[in-house]
């Protein structure tokens, strides 16, 4: 069904782009923290959350409307243990973002501090290998949805 190809592609686009960010983050910005310098650093850190926000928040509430909506449509030649698979690991995702990783940043807004930078880069591990995890099932769920062969685990 056309529908059901449109939610899996916008599903896969933006799980896809925030699991090519979350590695970025990853590897390459919250590990530069300390080259900011203290002096700085507070300054930095709210722009960085201001403008992070304007391009994940919208990537992060695509995403998650996109597995919602896939679970109440369920694609006959999707396996239905990938989309709820695909769920749970949004709302892990966004259960560390607002509750691990936005406190962290608000800390950092205040002051400076390596302990909780290095936490931050300890804790995002977590949002890192999760949205990994959603990218292989978005993949996976398309390629289900392309030739017909999703495993559900019943008798063919």
């Amino acid at each position: 069904m056309i529908i059901d190809a449109a939610v899996l592609s916008v599903h896969a686009g933006a799980t896809l782009a925030m699991m090519g960010l979350i590695w970025f983050v990853q590897i390459v910005h919250y590990p530069l923290y300390p080259k900011v310098g203290e002096e700085g650093f507070t300054e930095y850190e709210r722009a960085h959350t201001r403008r992070t926000g304007f391009v994940v928040l919208p990537l992060m509430a695509t995403e998650l409307c996109a597995v919602a909506i896939l679970c109440f449509l369920l694609p006959a030649n999707v396996a239905p243990a990938l989309i709820w698979t695909g769920l749970a690991l949004v709302v892990l995702i966004w259960v560390s973002t607002f509750g691990v990783q936005v406190p962290l940043h608000m800390r950092l807004e205040r002051s400076w501090d390596s302990a909780t930078a290095r936490r931050l880069v300890f804790t995002n591990w977590v949002r890192t290998l999760a949205w990994s995890a959603r990218g292989v099932i978005a993949l996976v769920m398309i390629v289900q949805s392309m030739t017909g062969q999703a495993n559900t685990g019943g008798a063919a």
